[in-house]
């Protein structure tokens, strides 16, 4: 279990803390719902969890197989429903850089897909994953 805590700094923004680490992170409103966009909005941090947890997981993958995954980059875009207000879709494009076996290739694909932040977002949401072999 991790705990997570956050307080209201007013103006739309939070200062969130994550119990383990202490590190804190803050948030504000998107410009186009009210606030000013001066950081993350809560959106924003779903986007970037599925990002760096396809990104984690393939690493994770990479390590214990031997694979060297230096250098691989991620791309999300979020992209926002009008009617009701929510996350539409989330394409993620992933570009990893170097020579890689086929099997090597159907491991790290497999792990991308198998990210539990992926797992765990609603169907309703497009979050189709991409993967570039950059060679």
């Amino acid at each position: 279990m991790v705990t997570i805590t956050a307080t209201y700094e007013g103006d739309l923004c939070c200062t969130a803390t994550h119990g383990p680490s202490e590190a804190t992170l803050s948030t504000d409103a998107p410009k186009d719902n009210e606030g000013l966009g001066r950081y993350f909005s809560p959106t924003d941090l779903v986007a970037t969890a599925l990002g760096t947890c396809v990104m984690t997981t393939m690493a994770i993958v990479a390590r214990r197989n031997g694979i060297d995954f230096s250098g691989a980059s991620v791309k999300v875009e979020k992209h926002m429903n009008a009617s009701p207000r929510r996350i539409g879709r989330l394409p993620v494009e992933v570009s990893v850089k170097g020579t890689f076996t086929d099997d090597q290739k159907k491991k790290l694909e497999a792990a991308a897909h198998a990210c539990p932040v992926h797992k765990s977002l609603h169907p309703d949401i497009e979050a189709e994953v991409r993967i570039d072999w950059v060679g």
